[in-house]
């Protein structure tokens, strides 16, 4: 039994217990660093928040990068220190993508955005309202790694982004290519099974035309059934241009020359229709290895069509260059143009937008069919009412090769 007054008795190990009445209060040292931990936790949860936000709009949004950006922009205020009064802006490629009220200010704190090795932008933030100094003018530097981390996210988005692009556009050309190397093999079957029947007909068309008892109107329906032969047999051998079956007599050539030769063909036409005629063909062009007759067949579809794609006049232009192991002959009007329905289209056969007597839908197919077989490629651009221009590459081989 303890008496009142004595002291309590010291428990084992000789200290005796602390009461609440002796415990120290926290000093200053101890408040400001809980104050910072805490401030710091508060600046890294809302950095998280921003970055999670970014995948979150990435895979939202996926396939529509204008959509990405400006969320990853309205998204950006939130993660500084003072976000009511931030505004945030993305530029890429001279388009830009900003929250409302942003405005260019003297406190302001930017990255450069990087994609695929090369400058494409910068994502940029503003204070519409003067705040004191701080690690980077107002700016903390935890909010510098977060600006940096935003822009390289957003320029692993734009290089994603371009990447499905890139595959996207190579599987359609790709898929183009398949159909029109199927419907060359069925086109070259076709022709050569029209062939000998068509060369029967014609014959024998022929050898009536010369009998000497044959009655002038009897005369005259053999002779249309020769010209009918004759124009089938000329869109047969289109056929098997553009299934690269036709002859052909390779030589040593200029580019340049086959220009020439074939604008010599259109000189009055052009001028009938009020076409002025540019050429800017390189003097220096290397020569290529070729067949003359098929591809002055290609410039004659390729005026032909600018021609006709300028019922009201306008300028064709021709130019000639040296390109890295091919020459490049571009073709350009200012035509009428045509949409992506129509442009995806062109290259295949029989395909046209004329009318019935004024196109057999062979000429494109062919100049295709004929570059294709020098080892070459040939591309068209268009939009509605600013005219087309095709390009067309040829490589170059040295004498030997």
């Amino acid at each position: 039994m303890r008496c009142s007054g004595l002291p309590s008795p010291v428990p084992m190990g000789g200290r005796p217990p602390v009461t609440p009445a002796q415990e120290a209060p926290p000093d200053g040292a101890h408040a400001n660093a809980a104050v910072y931990a805490a401030s710091a936790l508060q600046e890294r949860v809302k950095e998280l928040t921003c970055l999670y936000g970014i995948s979150q709009l990435s895979e939202r949004f996926d396939g529509c990068i204008e959509k990405i950006l400006q969320g990853v922009a309205e998204l950006i205020p939130a993660g500084w220190q003072y976000p009511d009064i931030a505004r945030a802006r993305i530029t890429i490629d001279g388009c830009s993508y900003s929250t409302a009220g942003f405005s260019p200010g003297p406190q302001r704190q930017a990255a450069a955005i990087v994609a695929d090795g090369r400058p494409r932008g910068s994502v940029e933030i503003v204070y519409t309202e003067l705040r004191p100094e701080r690690d980077e003018g107002p700016f903390l530097g935890e909010e510098r790694s977060l600006l940096d981390e935003v822009a390289a996210k957003i320029g692993l988005i734009i290089e994603r982004h371009q990447g499905k692009d890139e595959r996207s556009r190579l599987q359609t050309q790709l898929l183009h290519a398949d159909r029109l190397a199927t419907i060359g093999q069925l086109a070259a079957g076709v022709a050569h099974e029209l062939n000998e029947p068509l060369s029967g007909i014609l014959g024998f068309a022929q050898l009536a035309r010369k009998h000497p008892n044959v009655p002038a109107h009897a005369a005259d329906d053999i002779q249309k059934i020769v010209n009918a032969c004759l124009h089938a047999r000329e869109v047969i051998k289109r056929l098997l241009l553009f299934a690269r079956q036709g002859p052909r007599a390779r030589s040593r050539l200029s580019l340049n020359e086959i220009i020439a030769g074939a604008l010599d063909l259109f000189e009055h036409h052009l001028k009938k229709e009020a076409i002025t005629l540019v050429t800017e063909l390189d003097p220096y062009l290397p020569k290529i290895e070729g067949d003359p007759g098929q591809l002055t067949q290609v410039l004659v579809n390729l005026v032909t069509n600018a021609i006709q794609a300028m019922p009201q006049g306008g300028t064709l232009t021709i130019r000639t260059a040296a390109g890295a192991g091919d020459v490049v002959c571009v073709v350009d009007d200012t035509g009428v143009g045509m949409g992506e329905d129509v442009r995806s289209r062109i290259f295949d056969p029989f395909f046209t937008t004329k009318d019935v007597d004024h196109g057999t839908g062979l000429g494109l197919p062919v100049a295709h069919g004929i570059v294709a077989a020098h080892g070459g490629t040939i591309a068209a651009e268009s939009d509605p009412g600013r005219g087309t221009r095709f390009t067309i590459r040829l490589p170059i081989e040295e004498p030997g090769e």
